[in-house]
C-alpha cells in the first residue's frame, strides 16, 4: 500500500513560508512537501524558483520574461535567497520529522518553453539548448535533494515532482515563439521520455488537458499527478494501463481556489468512480491513488488552503479504511 494517501501540489497563498510549512506538516503527515509561495514575486514563481537550481545557467528577468544571462544578477540572487529561506524554514519546522517528503520543481520542457536564449527565441527552439538545460536541471535537482537530506536527516525518501503544465503543448507544437507570431515545432515523444530518465523516477504533474499518460508510462516515471475533472472516459484505457504498470496516480479532487468543500465521501468519489469503471479490486485503491487538490493553492485564501489539504487527507482515509463501501455506493 502507498503510505502517501494525500498531499498537495505545491504552491500556497501569501508570503509567510513558516505558516505554509506548519499547515503542510500539520495537515499532511503522510507526505508533506516544501511549499512554494509565488505571491512573494520575482524568483518565487515556478520558473524563477527552479532556475535558481540550475548549474552554470544563470537567468535574469526581461520585459518578455526569464532569459539566459552571462552571469547571475539581482533576479537570480533573489530566487536563490527565497529558496534558502524556505530551506531554513523547512529545517526548523520539520527538524524532528521522519518519513517521506515531496519536492517540486518545474520540469525541463515547461522550463524550456518559458526561458529565452540570450539573443532570440525560447530554449525550446534549440535542441542543444534543451539538452544543456535538462542536464543542468538534473544536476541542480540532485544537489537540492542532497541538501534537503542533509538538513532533515529523518527523511526516509524524497519524492520528486516535476511540474510540466506545458508538456501537452510541447508535444502538440502549440508553444508560441518568443515573438508570439509563430509556433515552435512539436517535440518527439522519445526526446521527452529520454529526458525524464535523468530525474530517476519522478512524479510528473500536469494540470492541463491531454496529459500524455502513455508516453509518461513508457518513460518510467513513478507516477502522474492530474486534475480529476480534466480526465474523461477517453482517458480510461491510458489510466488503466498506467495503474496496471504500477504507477501511482496523484488525483486532484478538490478545487485549488476557494469554494464550499463537499462531504468527505464526495471528495473521494472521483477516485472511487474511476476505480469502479476500470474494474480494479477495491483493496488496491488506497495503494495506488494519492488525493490532492486539483492544482496549486496560490490563488486560494490561507483558510481555504488548509481546509483543502485536510479534505484530501480525510478523503484518503475513506479510500484506505472502507474502499469497498465507496465502490458499492451510488
Amino acid at each position: 500500500m502507498s503510505m502517501f494517501e494525500a498531499t498537495g501540489v505545491g504552491s500556497h497563498p501569501g508570503e509567510d513560508h513558516f505558516e505554509a510549512l506548519r499547515v503542510v506538516f500539520g495537515e499532511l503527515p503522510g507526505l508533506p512537501y516544501l511549499p512554494e509561495l509565488p505571491g512573494r514575486g520575482v524568483g518565487a514563481d515556478l520558473v524563477g524558483r527552479t532556475a535558481a537550481l540550475l548549474v552554470d545557467l544563470p537567468v535574469e528577468v526581461q520585459p518578455s520574461g526569464w532569459r539566459l544571462s552571462d552571469r547571475p544578477g539581482r533576479d537570480h540572487h533573489r530566487a536563490v535567497d527565497h529558496l534558502r529561506r524556505d530551506l531554513d524554514g523547512l529545517e526548523e519546522v520539520g527538524h524532528d520529522y521522519a518519513g517521506p517528503l515531496k519536492l517540486q520543481v518545474c520540469g525541463p520542457w515547461t522550463l524550456a518553453g518559458a526561458i529565452e536564449l540570450k539573443y532570440g527565441d525560447k530554449m525550446l527552439a534549440d535542441a542543444g539548448a534543451v539538452r544543456d538545460l535538462t542536464a543542468s536541471l538534473a544536476q541542480g535537482v540532485a544537489d537540492h535533494v542532497a541538501e534537503v537530506r542533509r538538513r532533515l536527516p529523518g527523511v526516509t525518501e524524497i519524492v520528486l515532482q516535476l511540474d510540466e503544465p506545458g508538456l501537452p503543448g510541447v508535444l502538440a507544437g502549440t508553444v508560441p515563439t518568443a515573438s508570439g507570431f509563430g509556433r515552435l515545432a512539436a517535440v518527439e515523444g522519445s526526446r521527452v521520455a529520454e529526458s525524464m530518465r535523468l530525474f530517476g523516477d519522478p512524479i510528473v504533474h500536469c494540470c492541463a488537458p491531454s496529459v500524455p499518460l502513455r508516453l509518461l508510462r513508457t518513460a518510467g516515471v513513478r507516477g502522474v499527478s492530474v486534475d480529476a475533472s480534466l480526465l474523461s472516459r477517453r482517458d480510461d484505457d491510458a489510466v488503466g494501463e498506467a495503474l496496471e504498470a504500477g504507477l501511482l496516480l496523484f488525483l486532484g479532487v478538490v478545487p485549488g481556489t476557494d469554494t464550499r468543500l463537499p462531504d468527505t465521501g464526495v471528495v473521494a468519489r472521483p477516485a472511487v468512480d474511476l476505480w469502479r469503471r476500470l474494474g480494479f479490486p477495491p483493496d488496491k485503491l488506497a495503494g495506488q491513488v494519492v488525493l490532492t487538490p486539483a492544482c496549486g493553492l496560490a490563488g486560494a485564501s490561507p483558510r481555504y488552503a488548509r481546509a483543502a489539504l485536510a479534505a484530501c487527507r480525510k478523503g484518503a482515509q475513506v479510500l484506505r479504511d472502507d474502499p469497498a463501501s465507496g465502490l458499492q455506493a451510488g
